[in-house]
């Protein structure tokens, strides 16, 4: 059976949210949307998103690094979001394994939300109904498009090809063989979901700091007063540039 999912390269996410935002784009004018964001700035934002990126440091300074987890669903084998959906909203497609939602059966209970361990369900909260990633199910199997463009809007936006999609069942597939080759690991295994979706593990690297570099050194013309000003009747960068 085909199933179809994504590989995350974290050696290369640079956090920078290029798959956060064309998600967005693509799927909240597509078949998913609109997707709310009533108070997207506030002190409890608010908002649906099929994908984020979650950032953090690890180790203890001066030797730390910065990790960017982007995360979405994982579309796995044994969904267990599935089988609690009491109208059948919920289901996985025999044809690709991607887990979709009836948002015409849908009726906004949480319980999908509630089984999936790892936090990929997120309620809509002006169509009331649950909403996550579909792998852009209505852009992969476009026609219209040119075949190379086929894929989820995500991963034709990471400018640093962190993000890979294919069959993972398929042996010969680049995703396969991303995940044979580099160790490629399912997020929280112990669940027993199967996720689809897997990770290709940050490659460790040896970090030099000079004793120097941790001595933060001021700006000698600021401290000194020195810093130079222009004379009144030099002209203005409004003057000179042109806008």
């Amino acid at each position: 059976m085909t199933q179809l999912a994504l590989v995350i390269d974290l050696n290369v996410c640079v956090g920078c949210h290029a798959c956060v935002t064309s998600c967005k784009e693509w799927n909240t004018s597509g078949a998913a949307g609109p997707m709310a964001d009533l108070n997207p700035y506030g002190a409890d934002p608010t908002g649906t998103f099929f994908n984020r990126v979650q950032t953090f440091e690890v180790g203890e300074y001066p030797n730390t690094q910065t990790v960017h987890f982007p995360k979405s669903c994982l579309h796995c084998e044994e969904p267990p979001c599935v089988p609690v959906c009491p109208t059948g909203a919920s289901y996985k497609r025999p044809e690709d394994g991607i887990v979709l939602v009836d948002y015409d059966k849908c009726i906004g209970c949480k319980y999908c939300s509630w089984a999936c361990p790892y936090g990929a369900r997120e309620l809509d909260e002006k169509q009331r109904v649950m909403k996550k990633c579909t792998l852009c199910v209505d852009r992969i199997y476009d026609l219209a498009l040119p075949p190379a463009e086929r894929k989820p809007s995500c991963v034709l936006a990471c400018p640093t090809n962190a993000r890979l999609f294919g069959d993972i069942h398929d042996p010969e597939s680049q995703v396969s063989q991303a995940i044979r080759d580099r160790a490629g690991y399912a997020l929280m295994p112990e669940w027993g979901t199967q996720p689809a979706n897997h990770y290709l593990p940050r490659r460790r690297t040896q970090l030099a700091i000079e004793a120097e570099e941790l001595t933060r050194v001021d700006n000698p013309l600021k401290v000194d007063g020195k810093l130079p000003k222009p004379a009144r009747k030099d002209p203005a960068l409004d003057d000179v540039t042109s806008w």
